[in-house]
C-alpha cells in the first residue's frame, strides 16, 4: 500500500517538486540526482517532451543517469514496458534510484518478492525511498521487526513517508515513540501525519480533564460527559491549553493541505468556540472534497442561521453519500412541512445507512399519524438496536395500551441506558402502584440528571416529609427549569417564612417586591391560576389596585373561582357592583361558597328576597362552616321578612 495524500515528494537532494496528478506509485518513485540539475538549468526553457527527448538521446548513448531519469519519467506516466529496459540498464550501472524504481515497476507487475530484492539493493545503497518501500513490504507480510528496521532507516534519513509509516507501525503497538515520527513527517508537510499528530495532542491534552471517553471515528471529537477537573501538568509537560492550541495548529496545517477530515474536525472545533463563519468555511472546504459529515454539519450551520433551503441542499448531498444523520435531518425537514411520505422515505434512508435514529423517527412519525401498530414496530426495532429513547417511547405506547407489565422492562432498559425521561416514567409507574419509596428513588435519579418534573416531585415529597431545605433545593431546580407549579410551591415556601406585615404607616416608602413575589409572578406569567390570584393579593396589599385587578381578571378568565371572587370584591369596592355580581355568579357556579353568600347579601339589599334565599341555600351547601352559618341566619331572616 502506498500513501497518496501529499502533493510533494522528497528528492534525494532534499528539494520538493510539485507534481500533476500521479499514478499509485508516485510517492515511492525516486528521482535520480540528474533530475535536479535538469530542473535547475532548463526548467524555464524546456517542456516535458523536450526534457524526455534530451534524456532519451543521452540514454541511447549509454548515459546511466539519463537512463534512470527516463525510466522514472516513463514509469510515472504508466509506460511500464518502455520504462523497464532503461531502469534495468541504469541499475546495472549501479544507480540506486533506478534500482528503487525497478522495484516499483516489478511490484506493479505483480512480482512483490523480486521488487523487494531491488528495493533492498537500493536501500543498502542509501535510498530512503527504497527503505520505505521495503519496510512497507515487510509489514504487509507480517514481519514487524523487519518492517521497523527498514522504516527506521528511511525515517532517519528524513523521508516523510518513511517517518509516517514508522509512526503508524509504532502507534499500532501503542509505542510512545510514535508521536516523534508523526511530528517529523508532519513537519515535512505530510498532511495525514499532521492530522493524526493533532488528534494525539488533543487526546493527551483533554484526557486529564475527562473520564472514560469515546471519539467520533470521522472527526476524533470526544463525546463522553465531563469528568473530574484536570490534574496539574507535570514538570516539562505541556499544559492542556497549550496542547489544544498546538493540536489546532496541526489541524489547520493538515486542512490547508487538503485533508478533508482535518477540515471537518477544525470546523467542529471552531463551531464549538462560536466562530461560526470560519467553521462554515472549513466545513465547506471539506464538503466540497467529498466529506459527507462536513456537508451534514454545514447543513445544520446554515439551518441555524435561518437558511433552510441551502441547508437542505447540503443535507441532500450528504444523504446521497450515505450519511444517516443528514437523511434524518431531511426527514425532519419534510415532516415539519407536512410532507409525510417524503419524510418517511428519508427516515428509511437513514435506517438503511445504519443510523438507528431513522427507525426511531419513523416510530415518531407513525405515532403522530396514529398508526400505533407501525409506530410500535419501529420503536421496537430501534429499541432492540439499543436506542434508549425508542425504548422509552415503546414503553409509553405499551402503558397507554394498558400493558404496564410489558412497559416496565422497557422503561428500565431505557433508564439504565441513561434516559432521564424513562427514569421519570418509572417513578410515575411505581407511584400509580402506591409504591412511593421506589417511585421517589426513580424521581431522585431523574432529578439528579436535570429532569424538571422529577425535581418537582422530589420537592413535593420533601415538603410532605417536613424536609423544607431539601424541598426548597429541588423546587428551585424545577422552577429554574421552567415548571410553573414548582415556582408556585417555592414561592409558597418562602412566603410562609415572611413575618406578618405590620399596620401601614402613612408616608412610608413602598416596599420592593420580595423573592417569593418574584417566583409567584414567574408562575403567574406561565398561566398558573393560583399564582395569579396570589400575585393579585400581594398587589392589592401594596395598594396597587390596577395590578391586582389585572391578575385577578387573568385568573378568573382562565377558570379560577378565587380569582373571580377576588375580582368581584375589588370591583365592588371601586363601585362596580353590577360587574362584581357577574364575577361572583361565575365563582358561585364553580363552587365558591363566599361568592354565593355575597350574591345573597346583594339580592337582600335590592329587596329580591326569594333570589337571596336561593343563594343562601347555595352558600350553605358549599361552605365552609362559617359561611354556611352566616348564610343560614340570613336565609332565616329573609324567610321571616317574606312571611311577615
Amino acid at each position: 500500500m502506498v500513501f497518496m495524500g501529499d502533493r510533494a515528494t522528497l528528492l534525494e537532494t532534499g528539494r520538493f517538486v510539485q507534481r500533476h496528478p500521479r499514478n499509485a506509485a508516485d510517492d515511492i518513485i525516486e528521482a535520480a540526482g540528474a533530475v535536479d540539475e535538469a530542473v535547475d538549468t532548463t526548467a524555464d526553457h524546456e517542456n516535458e517532451a523536450e526534457t524526455e527527448a534530451r534524456h532519451r538521446r543521452a540514454a541511447e548513448n549509454g548515459d546511466a543517469a539519463s537512463m534512470s531519469v527516463l525510466g522514472a519519467l516513463l514509469l510515472r506516466r504508466g509506460d511500464l514496458d518502455g520504462a523497464e529496459p532503461y531502469l534495468r540498464g541504469a541499475t546495472a550501472e549501479g544507480d540506486r534510484a533506478a534500482a528503487n524504481n525497478l522495484g516499483v515497476l516489478l511490484h506493479q507487475r505483480g512480482y512483490p518478492d523480486e521488487a523487494a530484492g531491488w528495493w533492498r539493493v537500493a536501500a543498502v545503497a542509501g535510498s530512503a525511498a527504497a527503505a520505505h518501500a521495503l519496510g512497507r513490504h515487510h509489514r504487509e507480510r507480517g514481519d514487524e521487526p523487519g518492517a521497523e528496521y527498514w522504516l527506521r532507516q528511511s525515517a532517519e534519513q528524513g523521508h516523510a513517508l518513511g517517518a509516517y509509516a514508522l509512526a503508524d507501525l509504532l502507534e499500532h503497538r501503542s509505542d510512545v515513540g510514535a508521536e516523534r515520527w508523526l511530528r517529523a513527517a508532519a513537519e515535512q508537510g505530510h498532511r495525514e501525519a499532521a492530522y493524526r499528530l493533532a488528534l494525539s495532542l488533543e487526546r493527551r491534552a483533554t484526557e486529564p480533564a475527562r473520564g472514560p471517553h469515546t471519539y467520533d471515528t470521522a472527526t476524533g471529537l470526544r463525546t463522553a460527559a465531563d469528568g473530574p477537573a484536570p490534574a496539574p501538568a507535570a514538570d516539562g509537560a505541556a499544559a492542556p491549553e497549550s496542547g489544544l492550541t498546538e493540536a489546532e495548529q496541526w489541524f489547520r496545517q493538515s486542512a490547508a493541505r487538503g485533508h478533508r477530515r482535518a477540515a471537518l474536525h477544525l470546523g467542529a472545533l471552531l463551531e464549538k468556540r462560536g466562530e461560526l463563519k470560519e467553521a462554515g468555511r472549513w466545513y465547506l472546504t471539506s464538503a466540497k472534497d467529498g466529506e459527507a459529515k462536513a456537508a451534514c454539519a454545514l447543513g445544520f450551520l446554515l439551518r441555524d442561521a435561518g437558511d433552510e433551503e441551502s441547508a437542505a441542499v447540503w443535507w441532500l448531498r450528504a444523504a446521497q453519500d450515505g450519511d444517516g444523520n443528514a437523511a434524518n435531518a431531511l426527514g425532519a425537514l419534510h415532516a415539519a412541512r407536512g410532507e409525510q411520505q417524503t419524510a418517511e422515505r428519508w427516515y428509511r434512508a437513514a435506517m438503511d445507512a445504519g443510523d438507528v435514529n431513522g427507525a426511531y423517527n419513523l416510530g415518531l412519525l407513525c405515532a403522530a399519524q396514529e398508526r400505533t401498530s407501525q409506530a410500535e414496530q419501529w420503536y421496537r426495532r430501534a429499541a432492540y438496536a439499543g436506542h434508549r429513547e425508542a425504548a422509552n417511547a415503546l414503553a409509553v405506547l405499551l402503558l397507554q395500551a394498558g400493558d404496564a407489565g410489558g412497559a416496565e422492562p422497557w422503561f428500565s432498559k431505557a433508564a439504565e441506558a441513561g434516559s432521564v425521561d424513562a427514569a421519570f416514567n418509572l417513578g410515575i409507574l411505581h407511584a400509580g402502584r402506591d409504591d412511593d419509596r421506589t417511585a421517589l428513588s426513580w424521581y431522585e435519579r431523574a432529578a439528579a440528571a436535570g429532569h424538571t418534573e422529577a425535581a418537582l416531585q422530589v420537592g413535593i415529597a420533601c415538603l410532605r416529609d417536613g424536609d423544607e431545605q431539601g424541598a426548597e433545593r429541588h423546587l428551585r431546580c424545577a422552577a429554574g427549569g421552567g415548571s410553573a407549579e414548582a415556582a408556585f410551591r417555592l414561592a409558597s415556601v418562602l412566603d410562609a417564612r415572611r413575618p406578618e406585615p405590620g399596620p401601614p404607616v402613612l408616608g412610608a416608602p413602598r416596599e420592593e417586591k420580595s423573592e417569593c413575589e418574584e417566583w409567584y409572578e414567574r408562575a403567574a406569567q406561565q398561566g398558573h391560576r393560583r399564582a395569579q390570584v396570589r400575585v393579585g393579593m400581594l398587589a392589592a396589599g401594596r395598594g396597587d389596585v390596577a395590578e391586582a385587578a389585572r391578575w385577578y381578571r387573568e385568573a378568573a378568565e382562565a377558570g379560577s373561582r378565587n380569582g373571580a371572587f377576588n375580582l368581584g370584591l375589588l370591583l365592588a369596592r371601586e363601585g362596580g357592583e353590577r360587574e362584581a355580581a357577574l364575577w361572583w355568579t361565575r365563582a358561585a357556579h364553580a363552587g365558591h361558597g363566599r361568592a354565593a353568600l355575597r350574591l345573597a347579601l346583594l339580592a337582600a339589599r335590592r329587596g329580591e328576597l326569594t333570589e337571596g334565599r336561593r343563594w343562601c341555600a347555595r352558600a350553605v351547601e358549599l361552605g365552609p362552616a362559617e359561611v354556611a352559618e352566616r348564610a343560614a341566619r340570613l336565609s332565616e331572616a329573609l324567610h321571616q321578612e317574606l312571611t311577615a
